[in-house]
């Protein structure tokens, strides 16, 4: 994890953020073509639009997809960040071409069940649009234009796109003439969004705890001494009671959660404890990434 952050934070940033875009775009070809094309279910945004055309006229999606983002990039360019851009230039490019590098697949591997696609398809392409998004890039698209649309018009981006999106698949249910791959399709898109908002915020997830006690003193040097983990005293008064008394507020792993628990029951069994979900944890003793 050491060796990840160096290469993120040093004179290797880059290096490693355009080969982790590269991976995800391996990975969202890969499920397009295992799970996704062989029972001609559909995508969102501008792969949306690019399968369509693939099923009704054999274009190539890959590049129907890069030839499609051209207008968006150069409209993109004045009214997005330079960074973003750049970086979601070499997200789209990855994704457009390993779609079609990975073409084989549609006919090397093919899973009969359609749910069970839609499922795979959906976690396999979440990971791969999280990857992209955890560094800082997108896959093009309407990607850009949501983020265009937030800045000028205030308007929510995963409102933007999810409109987007419900537009091109009941355009392709009407043009398909087939209401169940649109079903099919909405259910890959919700398990997608689902796995990349998860790669997004990371898995190791942490835990953030407040406790009340009596003894918040021993309780406290205790955390540090057996857990290994910083402790803030947070100044409290009871409501009812008018008493001061310090709050202990610290962060841990969700591994030593249950370690933590029994620390303070052994102190204090009376000790009132809340236990929070923390996404995003940066600092001395805490990874600044996820991947």
């Amino acid at each position: 994890m050491k060796i990840i952050d160096k290469m993120y934070n040093g004179k290797y940033r880059y290096v490693y953020m355009i080969m982790m875009i590269m991976l995800g775009g391996i990975l969202s070809g890969i499920s397009f073509n295992t799970f996704i094309m062989p029972h001609k279910l559909l995508s969102g945004g501008i792969s949306g639009i690019a399968l369509i055309t693939s099923y009704l006229f054999g274009f190539s999606p890959g590049i129907m997809i890069f030839v499609l983002n051209i207008p968006i990039f150069l409209f993109g360019i004045k009214y997005v960040d330079k960074e973003f851009i750049f970086l979601s230039l070499i997200g789209m490019t990855a994704f457009s071409v390993f779609i079609d590098v990975f073409s084989f697949l549609k006919t090397m591997v093919y899973i009969d069940d359609v749910m069970l696609s839609c499922i795979f398809g959906g976690i396999l392409n979440g990971v791969g649009m999280g990857i992209v998004f955890r560094n800082r890039a997108s896959q093009g698209g309407i990607d850009i234009i949501s983020v265009i649309v937030k800045k000028y018009w205030s308007l929510n981006i995963g409102s933007t796109s999810l409109m987007i999106n419900f537009i091109i698949v009941s355009f392709a249910a009407i043009i398909l003439n087939d209401l169940m791959i649109a079903m099919y399709t909405l259910i890959s898109m919700y398990v997608a969004s689902v796995v990349l908002d998860k790669v997004q915020e990371g898995f190791d997830v942490r835990k953030s705890v407040m406790i009340i006690s009596d003894n918040e003193t021993e309780v406290g040097k205790e955390i540090l001494k057996r857990l290994h983990r910083g402790v803030t005293y947070l100044e409290g008064e009871g409501a009812y009671t008018g008493n001061k008394k310090k709050v202990i507020y610290c962060i841990v792993t969700i591994n030593q959660l249950a370690k933590l628990k029994q620390i303070v029951r052994e102190i204090d069994g009376n000790a009132f404890i809340t236990v929070s979900e923390t996404t995003e944890v940066s600092g001395q003793g805490f990874s600044k990434r996820g991947i």
